[in-house]
């Protein structure tokens, strides 16, 4: 599997993976094909996920701006099409009492405010006539041991005094009773505001809405080299070649997220950190299996472990489960990470002894060393990017998206860290997959015994 850890050539028009998304939505929406001669354009956006595919979206409507979105493989061959479709009003790992800390209680504000703002931009789009599947709005978090009831009524409490969340708190009881018969939680609480839905359909809606407003989106079409032309700097000075054509443009947007290739550009070179995340679709359950383990609910749930796991029940009656994937790319495709998330998924579910798998499929997540997206440029203002969403942007990346189309627009954005600060670059970068392999064993210890 590519590894954009070490790789640095994401692969031309490959095709989807054999996840349950790609597998069963049949309405592929139309591209532009494969750049085949050479272009001068205003805007190259590079990544036809959702973070680039909005960027065009907003770009055309709000600032008369028509981009040309190129991509590698297919659109939303990434993680926009690969991962779980929460829509949660988060992104990045860092908690609201730490950025509280950090920046002080305004900005921290704003952060949530922005957060919440990309669940209102996906629901507004979606309203346009996007048929993604949507469920019924709830989001559950559940302490996977005792011990963490404590610090999820903390965080509740928390929430509903600083943001008057709507917040409902759950015993195993009324979980049991009321949502599934989830053998390894011991209380919880429950988000309003959070859903499910396809996330390959939602971005194949994207792109629709784009191509509608004039954006251009070009798939099998990867930049295999980048410079800058010091000759033409008040005309097209970024020279992106693909295999059948050379775009020049004035401005470039990084909206490559996870999939970013090794040494891609200086601007983000070494500031991030992809982690595969493993997703399995068991067989549909049928009537007796569903009673038995009393699944009425289609609400989102995530656990408090540090490596969580998350799931949720599908419109055709099969569970969606998830978790951390191998290391490498080399080792996605090992069916052990597959298998495992079936065994922890029966433990939750134990009367599911005999359930299958019929999905197996994994994608890159970016993470940034501080735990937040950054949405950035360079001094010039010639080159943008979107990164970081830690997991956390089906949402957020809407909104990334429209940010990132003022600031190319050359618009005022807010005054918040995530779109003033640039992304850190990881200390000791090469020793990243170190780190991380230092982080899985330190979460195994915390989950089991701390």
């Amino acid at each position: 599997m590519y590894d954009p850890l070490l790789d640095t050539f994401p692969g031309i028009a490959q095709a989807y993976p054999l996840s349950y998304w790609a597998q069963t939505t049949a309405d592929r929406p139309e591209d532009d094909g494969a750049i085949t001669e050479d272009k001068q354009v205003d805007v190259a956006i590079i990544g036809a996920g959702y973070t680039g595919l909005s960027c065009a979206l907003h770009l055309a409507r709000e600032h008369n701006i028509h981009a040309y979105v190129i991509e590698a493989n297919q659109s939303a061959w990434g993680c926009s099409g690969r991962n779980a479709g929460f829509v949660l009003p988060s992104s990045g790992r860092k908690s609201f009492t730490e950025m509280q800390k950090q920046w002080g209680e305004q900005t921290m504000r704003g952060i949530y405010d922005e957060m919440s703002a990309g669940v209102a931009t996906v629901k507004g789009l979606i309203a346009e006539g996007i048929d993604c599947d949507v469920q019924p709005a709830g989001y559950l978090k559940l302490a996977h041991k005792s011990a963490m009831m404590p610090k999820l009524l903390a965080q509740a409490k928390l929430q509903q005094e600083l943001f008057a969340a709507d917040i409902e708190i759950l015993t195993a009881d009324e979980i049991k009773q009321n949502y599934m018969d989830d053998h390894n939680a011991y209380g919880g609480i429950r988000y309003c505001d959070g859903f499910g839905l396809n996330p390959l359909k939602l971005a194949f809606g994207y792109q629709k809405l784009a191509r509608a407003a004039g954006v251009k989106v070009h798939t099998g079409s990867p930049v295999i080299s980048w410079h800058e032309d010091r000759h033409f700097k008040q005309n097209y000075p970024q020279v992106l070649t693909t295999p059948q054509g050379i775009i020049r443009a004035n401005k470039v947007v990084i909206a490559t997220n996870g999939y970013t290739p090794k040494g891609f550009h200086s601007l983000v070179n070494n500031k991030t950190l992809p982690v595969l995340s493993q997703i399995i679709v068991t067989e549909p359950l049928s009537n007796e299996q569903l009673q038995a383990c009393n699944f009425v609910s289609n609400n989102v749930v995530m656990d408090t472990r540090a490596l969580k796991y998350y799931y949720r029940k599908l419109p055709d009656n099969r569970i969606l489960f998830g978790g951390r994937g191998a290391i490498t790319g080399k080792g996605a495709e090992d069916p052990y990470y597959a298998k495992r998330l079936l065994a922890v998924l029966k433990t939750s579910f134990p009367l599911l002894i005999t359930l299958k798998i019929d999905y197996a499929w994994s994608g890159w997540l970016c993470m940034s060393f501080d735990d937040i997206p950054h949405i950035y440029q360079n001094q010039q203002q010639s080159i943008f990017y979107a990164m970081g969403y830690c997991g956390s942007g089906v949402a957020f990346s809407a909104q990334a998206g429209k940010r990132l189309a003022d600031k190319v627009a050359e618009k005022s954005v807010l005054n918040l860290p995530i779109y003033q600060q640039a992304l850190p670059k990881f200390p000791l970068a090469p020793l990243r997959r170190v780190g991380q392999w230092g982080y899985f064993h330190y979460g195994k210890i915390k989950d089991n015994w701390l």
